[in-house]
């Protein structure tokens, strides 16, 4: 056997670091960079909604076992359009009877803070001798091509790396933007999920675990701006003014923060030995909680090309190539997907109010498309044939 190839990291984000173990668990060797700390990396605020295919690559990875205790699972998934009154339960039932029997695979989806995340991500990182890390330093990939047999890019939507290599991309901002806050919040489970559909944008409620819950409250950027600005009492009244009946705040659990989001794609996934992972590649609107899910599925299709040239099954310099076969389809199918959500969802027009009663009553009383659409957003849309659990 010859020398194990080499793969140069560029970003130890979330994905960026799963990638890395994705790629030393089939057996290369891994060089993951970060400008910034440890300390740095751990402190973001926010929290992940984890579909199935994110648990079956932490499974993949042996992480999801020790993330278990961490993990606060949703059971049911209430999809509410408060413009037209209709109101959809997704459920593990509708999971089917194979997924409904598996310990591990038996909700909807899950709710995972980052920096457990992100304290476990660099544990295994600094304990695997496969990896090294350069973390808090100047990154820089000058010269990288030519000691790295792959160069993976995963630094985020402003990539400099993807400008480095002349790779533009397209991106349209939302007129929306998104504020998220973490909340105490009477009259939902604590197993239980929501996404509201109201004119001004989607609202997403994640369980954390007991009483405490993520928000994700989508509307116009100016009103966001203003909303942040309030003292708690203040933005508490706003708060409350948007949930549905049946669901009160009674406190903050950490500041409110507002950020953009637009809908982006590279114009390409790879150029020479460098492929595009994640958001560097990719961004699409935070409803349905498919972003970092949509990211993580990069995570795995890379490490299949990676695990075939490793054992001389594909040519390195294929591995681009073969990478972005695999991804247009599920990462366009799912921008698309999402796009249509917020379009769709975010008026009052009279035309669109109909089709969304439709829509919901269809869901409502079908079964079977209720766990063909489950089977879209947590597995991919090209996946709707896979098992739940391999």
């Amino acid at each position: 056997m010859g020398a194990p190839l080499l793969a140069q990291v560029l970003g130890a984000g979330p994905t960026g670091a799963l990638a890395a173990l994705a790629l030393a668990e089939v057996g290369w060797q891994v060089h993951l960079e970060d400008p910034l700390s440890a300390v740095q990396l751990l402190r973001r605020q926010r929290a992940y909604a984890l579909s199935h295919s994110s648990r079956l690559l932490l499974q993949r990875l042996g992480l999801w076992q020790e993330l278990t205790p961490d993990l606060a699972p949703f059971r049911s998934l209430q999809l509410c359009d408060l413009e037209v009154g209709g109101r959809v339960p997704f459920s593990s039932a509708d999971l089917g009877p194979a997924a409904r029997h598996s310990p591990a695979a038996n909700s909807v989806g899950w709710v995972l803070q980052h920096r457990p995340l992100m304290e476990l991500l660099l544990e295994r990182l600094e304990s695997n001798p496969c990896v090294r890390l350069a973390l808090g330093g100047t990154v820089s990939s000058e010269g990288s091509e030519q000691t790295a047999d792959l160069v993976v890019a995963a630094d985020g939507s402003d990539s400099p790396n993807r400008s480095s290599l002349g790779i533009g991309s397209w991106r349209l901002p939302y007129r929306q933007a998104c504020l998220s806050v973490q909340v105490r919040l009477r009259g939902s489970a604590p197993d239980q999920a929501w996404e509201l559909f109201r004119a001004q944008g989607p609202f997403a409620v994640l369980p954390l675990g007991g009483d405490h819950f993520q928000l994700v409250w989508s509307a116009p950027a100016q009103r966001l701006r203003a909303l942040e600005s309030l003292d708690p009492v203040a933005f508490l009244d706003q708060l409350a003014g948007v949930l549905p009946d049946g669901l009160q705040v009674e406190a903050l659990l950490d500041t409110p923060r507002a950020f953009p989001v637009a809908l982006g794609m590279a114009h390409r996934c790879h150029r020479g030995n460098t492929v595009l992972l994640g958001e560097t590649l990719h961004r699409c609107h935070p409803v349905g909680g498919q972003g970092l899910n949509l990211c993580w599925r990069d995570v795995r299709a890379l490490q299949k090309q990676a695990e075939r040239a490793a054992r001389g099954r594909l040519a390195v310099a294929a591995i681009g190539r073969s990478y972005a076969w695999n991804r247009w389809g599920d990462v366009l199918l799912t921008l698309l997907a999402t796009d249509l959500l917020v379009r769709l969802f975010s008026n009052r027009q009279p035309l669109l109010l109909g089709l969304r009663r439709l829509i919901l009553g269809l869901l409502g009383g079908g079964a079977p498309l209720r766990r063909l659409s489950l089977k879209a957003m947590t597995l991919g849309p090209c996946q709707l044939t896979a098992p739940w659990s391999e």
